[in-house]
């Protein structure tokens, strides 16, 4: 079993992990990224949160660690709602869970829900860019772009108090994805967190801080191992 488990966000592409990846393995640290059906590993098919916390339970093993960045972050929350005792500990970076209702969202999913084609309305396109913080949005499939949907409506019926699990949140100020009044809001949620912010840190700190990202959580792997 692998020291860390990642569930990266919404992108297309690892490469940008390379090098906090590498770091973590520089010092003893044994990770493994997951790669997220529909992104990082191709897939035709529309997505809901149900299904992506029953991909992630069979490709994380009972006990493990697991971080889940952005989306990832959101993913492992609902896992962890449904199973809290999966997870030794659950890491939350710069995380997706929080439903605050906004016209952009609202406009996204009620596209998704009468199935209008998403890539010929550029509102859009602006809308889920800045949602996700992704510039891959206008290169995605269709069936991304409602699985996308379904995700963001998915947080209206995330329960936070069912996350029993010890939770580390670690979070950057810079960010405004998902801005850090939204880390305080999980750790305000959550049974059993830490939190802690990063001046530095962007919404993606494995691009603007790798080396304090590779830092933070070899520290926090090597403190829950002890």
């Amino acid at each position: 079993m692998a020291d860390l488990y990642i569930i990266h966000g919404w992108t297309y592409t690892i490469e940008p992990w390379k090098n906090t990846l590498a770091m973590l393995r520089d010092n003893d640290i044994s990770v493994k990224m997951l790669r997220v059906p529909g992104l990082t590993e191709p897939s035709d098919k529309v997505y809901t949160i149900a299904d992506y916390v029953k991909w992630a339970e069979k490709e994380i093993p009972d006990g493990a660690i697991a971080l889940g960045h952005s989306n990832g972050g959101r993913i492992l929350l609902n896992m962890c709602a449904k199973k809290p005792e999966k997870l030794k500990y659950l890491v939350l970076l710069d995380a997706a869970g929080i439903y605050e209702p906004t016209t952009k969202k609202k406009i996204v999913e009620k596209l998704a829900k009468i199935g209008k084609p998403l890539k010929k309305v550029p509102i859009i396109d602006k809308a889920f860019h800045k949602i996700t913080g992704s510039t891959d949005y206008s290169r995605a499939p269709e069936n991304m772009k409602i699985t996308l949907a379904n995700m963001l409506a998915s947080d209206k019926d995330l329960d936070f108090s069912k996350v029993t699990t010890p939770t580390f949140i670690l979070w950057g100020k810079k960010d405004t994805t998902t801005p850090p009044r939204q880390a305080t809001m999980m750790y305000e949620k959550l049974p059993q967190a830490e939190l802690k912010f990063y001046a530095n840190w962007t919404h993606a700190p494995y691009i603007s801080d790798p080396e304090g990202l590779a830092r933070a959580l070899t520290t926090l792997v090597k403190r829950i191992k002890k």
